[in-house]
Protein backbone atom coordinates (compact mmCIF):
# COMPACT_ATOMS: atom_id res chain seq x y z
CA UNK A 1 0.00 0.00 0.00
CA UNK A 2 1.33 3.45 -0.99
CA UNK A 3 2.02 5.36 2.47
CA UNK A 4 0.17 8.52 0.97
CA UNK A 5 -2.79 6.59 0.01
CA UNK A 6 -2.60 4.99 3.62
CA UNK A 7 -2.49 8.65 4.85
CA UNK A 8 -5.03 9.84 2.80
CA UNK A 9 -7.95 6.76 3.86
CA UNK A 10 -7.19 7.06 7.73
CA UNK A 11 -7.25 11.26 7.36
CA UNK A 12 -10.56 10.33 5.67
CA UNK A 13 -11.83 8.04 8.67
CA UNK A 14 -10.70 10.75 10.92
CA UNK A 15 -12.80 13.56 9.47
CA UNK A 16 -15.59 11.49 8.64
CA UNK A 17 -16.56 9.22 11.17
CA UNK A 18 -18.07 6.13 9.33
CA UNK A 19 -17.29 5.70 5.41
CA UNK A 20 -18.57 2.51 3.38
CA UNK A 21 -15.75 0.91 1.30
CA UNK A 22 -17.71 2.00 -2.26
CA UNK A 23 -17.18 6.03 -0.66
CA UNK A 24 -13.80 5.43 0.11
CA UNK A 25 -13.01 3.65 -3.44
CA UNK A 26 -14.40 6.70 -4.75
CA UNK A 27 -12.86 9.15 -2.97
CA UNK A 28 -8.83 7.30 -3.65
CA UNK A 29 -9.67 6.56 -6.89
CA UNK A 30 -9.24 2.49 -6.29
CA UNK A 31 -11.19 -0.72 -5.91
CA UNK A 32 -13.08 -1.24 -3.12
CA UNK A 33 -11.37 -4.75 -2.98
CA UNK A 34 -7.83 -2.37 -2.66
CA UNK A 35 -9.85 -0.50 0.19
CA UNK A 36 -10.58 -3.72 2.06
CA UNK A 37 -6.25 -4.51 1.82
CA UNK A 38 -5.80 -0.90 2.58
CA UNK A 39 -7.60 -1.36 5.75
CA UNK A 40 -6.10 -4.82 6.55
CA UNK A 41 -3.16 -3.15 6.50
CA UNK A 42 -3.58 -0.42 8.48
CA UNK A 43 -4.68 -3.22 11.23
CA UNK A 44 -1.75 -4.65 10.95
CA UNK A 45 -0.03 -1.47 11.62
CA UNK A 46 -1.73 -1.05 15.11
CA UNK A 47 -4.27 1.67 13.62
CA UNK A 48 -7.69 0.77 15.95
CA UNK A 49 -9.90 0.27 11.99
CA UNK A 50 -12.80 -1.58 12.53
CA UNK A 51 -15.84 -2.20 10.06
CA UNK A 52 -19.45 -1.88 11.37
CA UNK A 53 -22.12 -4.04 9.99
CA UNK A 54 -25.96 -3.24 8.64
CA UNK A 55 -27.67 -0.42 7.32
CA UNK A 56 -25.28 2.94 8.11
CA UNK A 57 -22.50 1.19 8.67
CA UNK A 58 -19.01 0.71 7.18
CA UNK A 59 -15.46 1.15 8.32
CA UNK A 60 -14.88 3.58 11.30
CA UNK A 61 -11.60 4.36 13.40
CA UNK A 62 -12.42 3.47 17.26
CA UNK A 63 -13.64 6.44 19.28
CA UNK A 64 -11.42 9.00 20.54
CA UNK A 65 -8.36 7.68 18.30
CA UNK A 66 -7.01 10.73 16.28
CA UNK A 67 -3.55 10.60 14.17
CA UNK A 68 -1.10 13.37 14.40
CA UNK A 69 -0.13 12.77 10.65
CA UNK A 70 -1.27 16.23 9.11
CA UNK A 71 2.24 17.71 8.13
CA UNK A 72 2.11 18.82 4.48
CA UNK A 73 4.73 17.29 2.23
CA UNK A 74 5.66 20.00 -0.17
CA UNK A 75 3.85 18.95 -2.88
CA UNK A 76 0.38 19.10 -1.35
CA UNK A 77 1.00 22.84 0.13
CA UNK A 78 1.84 23.91 -3.49
CA UNK A 79 -1.23 23.03 -4.54
CA UNK A 80 -3.38 23.70 -1.70
CA UNK A 81 -4.40 27.17 -2.67
CA UNK A 82 -5.49 25.44 -5.61
CA UNK A 83 -8.04 23.04 -3.45
CA UNK A 84 -11.48 24.94 -5.13
CA UNK A 85 -10.51 23.88 -8.09
CA UNK A 86 -11.39 20.47 -8.76
CA UNK A 87 -11.93 20.17 -12.51
CA UNK A 88 -8.11 22.00 -12.75
CA UNK A 89 -6.24 20.04 -10.65
CA UNK A 90 -7.56 16.68 -11.89
CA UNK A 91 -6.33 18.11 -15.20
CA UNK A 92 -2.70 19.10 -14.20
CA UNK A 93 -2.33 15.54 -12.35
CA UNK A 94 -2.54 16.85 -9.11
CA UNK A 95 -6.00 15.23 -7.77
CA UNK A 96 -3.92 13.03 -5.13
CA UNK A 97 -1.91 16.07 -3.87
CA UNK A 98 -4.59 17.95 -3.65
CA UNK A 99 -7.12 15.36 -2.18
CA UNK A 100 -4.07 15.13 0.93
CA UNK A 101 -4.07 18.31 1.57
CA UNK A 102 -7.75 18.87 1.90
CA UNK A 103 -7.54 15.66 4.35
CA UNK A 104 -4.78 16.86 6.44
CA UNK A 105 -5.74 20.45 6.41
CA UNK A 106 -9.54 19.46 7.90
CA UNK A 107 -7.71 16.78 10.51
CA UNK A 108 -5.93 19.95 12.24
CA UNK A 109 -8.80 22.34 11.84
CA UNK A 110 -11.94 20.10 12.21
CA UNK A 111 -15.09 21.64 10.46
CA UNK A 112 -14.04 25.10 9.05
CA UNK A 113 -12.65 23.86 5.42
CA UNK A 114 -15.79 22.04 4.35
CA UNK A 115 -17.89 24.82 6.36
CA UNK A 116 -16.08 26.94 3.27
CA UNK A 117 -16.64 24.55 1.00
CA UNK A 118 -20.13 24.67 1.59
CA UNK A 119 -20.12 28.40 1.31
CA UNK A 120 -18.25 29.04 -1.99
CA UNK A 121 -17.23 27.41 -5.09
CA UNK A 122 -15.08 28.54 -8.18
CA UNK A 123 -16.61 27.56 -11.52
CA UNK A 124 -14.04 28.43 -14.10
CA UNK A 125 -15.36 27.91 -17.57
CA UNK A 126 -17.15 30.16 -19.40
CA UNK A 127 -20.97 30.07 -19.89
CA UNK A 128 -21.79 27.88 -23.23
CA UNK A 129 -18.29 26.25 -23.35
CA UNK A 130 -16.76 23.12 -22.79
CA UNK A 131 -13.28 23.44 -23.56
CA UNK A 132 -11.66 19.94 -24.25
CA UNK A 133 -8.39 19.32 -21.64
CA UNK A 134 -5.31 19.80 -23.70
CA UNK A 135 -3.54 16.29 -23.89
CA UNK A 136 -0.55 17.49 -22.96
CA UNK A 137 -1.51 19.39 -19.70
CA UNK A 138 -0.36 17.20 -17.20
CA UNK A 139 3.30 16.84 -18.89
CA UNK A 140 3.30 20.84 -19.29
CA UNK A 141 1.96 20.92 -15.99
CA UNK A 142 4.65 18.41 -14.14
CA UNK A 143 7.31 20.91 -16.13
CA UNK A 144 5.67 23.92 -13.86
CA UNK A 145 5.96 22.38 -10.82
CA UNK A 146 9.29 21.07 -10.68
CA UNK A 147 10.84 23.97 -12.28
CA UNK A 148 11.85 21.51 -15.53
CA UNK A 149 12.78 23.10 -18.63
CA UNK A 150 9.89 22.23 -21.00
CA UNK A 151 10.81 20.87 -24.42
CA UNK A 152 8.17 21.33 -27.22
CA UNK A 153 7.04 21.54 -30.94
CA UNK A 154 4.44 24.84 -30.87
CA UNK A 155 2.31 25.89 -33.43
CA UNK A 156 1.74 29.43 -33.41
CA UNK A 157 0.46 31.25 -36.16
CA UNK A 158 3.94 31.70 -38.13
CA UNK A 159 4.49 27.94 -38.13
CA UNK A 160 5.30 25.03 -35.36
CA UNK A 161 8.57 25.27 -34.26
CA UNK A 162 10.68 23.49 -31.33
CA UNK A 163 10.82 25.53 -28.68
CA UNK A 164 13.00 25.54 -25.21
CA UNK A 165 10.93 27.38 -22.55
CA UNK A 166 11.26 27.61 -18.94
CA UNK A 167 7.74 27.19 -17.50
CA UNK A 168 6.95 29.76 -14.74
CA UNK A 169 3.10 29.31 -14.75
CA UNK A 170 0.10 27.94 -15.68
CA UNK A 171 -3.43 30.20 -16.62
CA UNK A 172 -6.80 28.87 -16.70
CA UNK A 173 -8.94 31.80 -18.80
CA UNK A 174 -12.69 30.96 -19.25
CA UNK A 175 -11.53 27.42 -20.03
CA UNK A 176 -8.74 27.59 -21.80
CA UNK A 177 -5.19 27.32 -20.70
CA UNK A 178 -2.14 29.15 -20.82
CA UNK A 179 1.15 28.57 -20.31
CA UNK A 180 3.47 31.83 -19.30
CA UNK A 181 7.38 30.57 -19.90
CA UNK A 182 10.70 32.27 -21.05
CA UNK A 183 11.78 31.61 -24.42
CA UNK A 184 14.94 31.68 -26.00
CA UNK A 185 14.72 35.38 -26.11
CA UNK A 186 14.78 35.74 -22.74
CA UNK A 187 11.56 37.03 -22.29
CA UNK A 188 8.34 35.46 -20.74
CA UNK A 189 5.21 34.97 -23.28
CA UNK A 190 2.13 33.56 -22.99
CA UNK A 191 1.50 29.66 -24.95
CA UNK A 192 -1.62 28.19 -25.43
CA UNK A 193 -1.43 24.79 -24.01
CA UNK A 194 -3.70 22.96 -26.79
CA UNK A 195 -1.35 24.16 -29.44
CA UNK A 196 1.42 22.25 -28.07
CA UNK A 197 2.08 19.29 -30.46
CA UNK A 198 4.78 17.69 -28.37
CA UNK A 199 6.05 18.19 -24.47
CA UNK A 200 8.44 17.17 -22.36
CA UNK A 201 9.71 18.15 -18.95
CA UNK A 202 13.55 17.38 -19.56
CA UNK A 203 16.06 16.28 -16.24
CA UNK A 204 17.43 19.95 -16.81
CA UNK A 205 16.34 22.49 -14.03
CA UNK A 206 16.05 26.75 -14.42
CA UNK A 207 16.49 28.96 -11.90
CA UNK A 208 12.94 30.98 -11.48
CA UNK A 209 13.02 34.46 -11.03
CA UNK A 210 11.93 35.47 -7.43
CA UNK A 211 10.44 39.20 -8.53
CA UNK A 212 8.37 37.32 -11.55
CA UNK A 213 4.40 37.20 -10.15
CA UNK A 214 2.32 35.65 -12.40
CA UNK A 215 -0.74 37.46 -11.52
CA UNK A 216 0.63 40.74 -12.61
CA UNK A 217 2.17 38.81 -15.67
CA UNK A 218 -0.75 37.82 -16.76
CA UNK A 219 -2.84 40.82 -16.35
CA UNK A 220 -0.84 43.29 -18.22
CA UNK A 221 -0.35 40.33 -20.77
CA UNK A 222 -4.07 40.04 -21.51
CA UNK A 223 -4.35 43.86 -21.05
CA UNK A 224 -1.64 43.98 -23.97
CA UNK A 225 -3.53 40.86 -26.25
CA UNK A 226 -6.78 42.80 -25.86
CA UNK A 227 -5.72 46.23 -27.14
CA UNK A 228 -3.53 44.39 -30.13
CA UNK A 229 -6.76 42.93 -31.38
CA UNK A 230 -8.31 46.57 -30.65
CA UNK A 231 -7.54 47.55 -34.43
CA UNK A 232 -10.27 49.88 -36.05
CA UNK A 233 -11.32 53.38 -34.13
CA UNK A 234 -15.16 54.65 -34.15
CA UNK A 235 -16.03 58.05 -33.29
CA UNK A 236 -19.20 57.66 -30.89
CA UNK A 237 -21.75 60.00 -28.86
CA UNK A 238 -22.40 57.89 -25.65
CA UNK A 239 -25.66 59.31 -23.30
CA UNK A 240 -25.50 59.08 -19.94
CA UNK A 241 -26.55 55.73 -19.82
CA UNK A 242 -23.81 54.58 -21.93
CA UNK A 243 -21.23 55.98 -19.94
CA UNK A 244 -22.52 54.39 -16.96
CA UNK A 245 -23.20 51.07 -18.32
CA UNK A 246 -20.43 50.60 -20.82
CA UNK A 247 -17.89 48.45 -19.30
CA UNK A 248 -20.77 45.97 -18.88
CA UNK A 249 -22.15 46.12 -22.23
CA UNK A 250 -19.17 46.27 -24.07
CA UNK A 251 -15.24 44.62 -23.69
CA UNK A 252 -14.19 46.34 -20.75
CA UNK A 253 -10.39 47.06 -21.67
CA UNK A 254 -11.96 48.97 -24.86
CA UNK A 255 -14.77 50.48 -22.31
CA UNK A 256 -12.10 52.14 -20.70
CA UNK A 257 -10.32 53.42 -23.19
CA UNK A 258 -13.00 54.86 -24.90
CA UNK A 259 -14.31 56.93 -21.29
CA UNK A 260 -10.50 58.37 -21.24
CA UNK A 261 -10.98 59.92 -24.38
CA UNK A 262 -14.51 61.28 -23.24
CA UNK A 263 -14.99 64.89 -23.71
CA UNK A 264 -16.31 67.38 -21.73
CA UNK A 265 -20.56 66.67 -21.60
CA UNK A 266 -22.60 69.02 -23.92
CA UNK A 267 -26.02 70.21 -22.52
CA UNK A 268 -28.01 66.74 -22.72
CA UNK A 269 -25.25 65.01 -21.13
CA UNK A 270 -23.58 62.99 -23.73
CA UNK A 271 -20.08 62.87 -24.68
CA UNK A 272 -17.91 62.20 -27.43
CA UNK A 273 -15.53 59.10 -27.40
CA UNK A 274 -13.07 56.71 -29.52
CA UNK A 275 -14.01 53.75 -29.02
CA UNK A 276 -11.48 51.02 -30.19
CA UNK A 277 -13.15 47.83 -31.74
CA UNK A 278 -11.38 44.89 -33.24
CA UNK A 279 -12.96 45.12 -36.69
CA UNK A 280 -16.01 47.39 -38.23
CA UNK A 281 -17.82 43.71 -38.01
CA UNK A 282 -17.38 42.99 -34.66
CA UNK A 283 -17.71 47.16 -33.86
CA UNK A 284 -21.56 47.02 -35.30
CA UNK A 285 -22.39 44.34 -33.39
CA UNK A 286 -21.10 45.56 -30.57
CA UNK A 287 -22.60 48.87 -30.91
CA UNK A 288 -26.25 47.33 -31.77
CA UNK A 289 -26.03 46.79 -28.06
CA UNK A 290 -25.92 50.46 -26.82
CA UNK A 291 -29.07 51.22 -29.04
CA UNK A 292 -30.53 54.07 -28.79
CA UNK A 293 -28.08 55.07 -26.47
CA UNK A 294 -25.13 55.99 -28.85
CA UNK A 295 -24.75 57.73 -32.23
CA UNK A 296 -21.86 56.69 -34.47
CA UNK A 297 -19.87 60.06 -35.84
CA UNK A 298 -17.51 58.01 -37.66
CA UNK A 299 -16.79 56.55 -39.87
CA UNK A 300 -19.51 57.06 -42.51
CA UNK A 301 -19.55 53.37 -43.48
CA UNK A 302 -20.36 52.24 -39.82
CA UNK A 303 -22.90 54.88 -39.44
CA UNK A 304 -24.93 54.43 -42.30
CA UNK A 305 -25.07 50.37 -41.10
CA UNK A 306 -26.29 51.56 -38.16
CA UNK A 307 -28.42 54.01 -39.17
CA UNK A 308 -30.28 50.86 -41.59
CA UNK A 309 -30.63 48.36 -38.69
CA UNK A 310 -32.40 51.19 -36.64
CA UNK A 311 -34.54 51.90 -39.51
CA UNK A 312 -35.50 48.04 -39.61
CA UNK A 313 -35.90 47.77 -36.41
CA UNK A 314 -38.27 50.84 -36.05
CA UNK A 315 -40.24 49.09 -38.69
CA UNK A 316 -40.83 45.51 -36.78
CA UNK A 317 -42.07 48.09 -33.84
CA UNK A 318 -44.14 50.33 -35.54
Amino acid sequence: MRASRAIALLLLLQNRRTMTATELSAELEVSERTVQRDVAALVEAGVPVYAERGRGGGYRLVDGYRTRLTGLERAEAEVLHLAGLPGPLRDMGLAGQALAARLKVAAALGDAPAAAARRFHLDAPAWFRDAPTPALLAEVSRAVWEDRVLHARYAARSGTRERRLEPYGLVLKAGQWYLAARGPSGRVGSYRVDRFESAEAGDERFERDPEFDLAAYWAAAAREFTRAMLRERAVVRLSPFAVENLAALLEPTAAADALATAGPADADGWVTATLPVESWDIGYLELLRLGPEAEVLHPPELRARLAEATRRAAALYT
